[in-house]
């Protein structure tokens, strides 16, 4: 069973960066797809950033020129890189794997696995 663990979230005031972490432990396979979603106050969960299995890269165009998805198989982690942050990016940041990857990656239901979340409020 794989288990991911969300790490780096705060506070941080409008213009600020975070980095935030995504730790993969158990049972660890090469042929899947990563994301991070996030879920305002009161909203539906969306997609954020994404990277497929062959190691393209997609972004929600609300983020694009500020987020930055990367990974690092060695350590099974996935990191997002948040610059220029803004109030509107106040969410719960979630992680997430999925092996099917047919679908688009934005839908939620396509993913088998999820961290339990890491706060991000971004306040003046």
């Amino acid at each position: 069973q794989v288990q991911l663990l969300e790490s780096g979230g705060g506070t941080v005031q409008p213009g600020g960066s975070l980095r935030l972490s995504c730790a993969a432990s158990g049972y660890i396979s090469d042929n899947y797809a990563v994301a991070w979603f996030r879920q305002p106050p009161g909203k539906e969960r969306e997609g954020v950033a994404a990277i497929d299995r062959d190691g393209s890269k997609d972004y929600a165009d609300s983020v694009k020129g500020r987020f930055t998805i990367s990974r690092d198989n060695a350590k099974n982690t996935l990191y997002l890189q948040m610059n220029s942050l803004k109030p509107d990016d106040t969410a719960m940041y979630y992680c997430a794997r999925r092996y099917c990857t047919s679908g688009a990656w934005k839908i939620a239901a396509q993913y088998n696995h999820w961290g339990q979340g890491t706060q991000v409020t971004v306040s003046s």
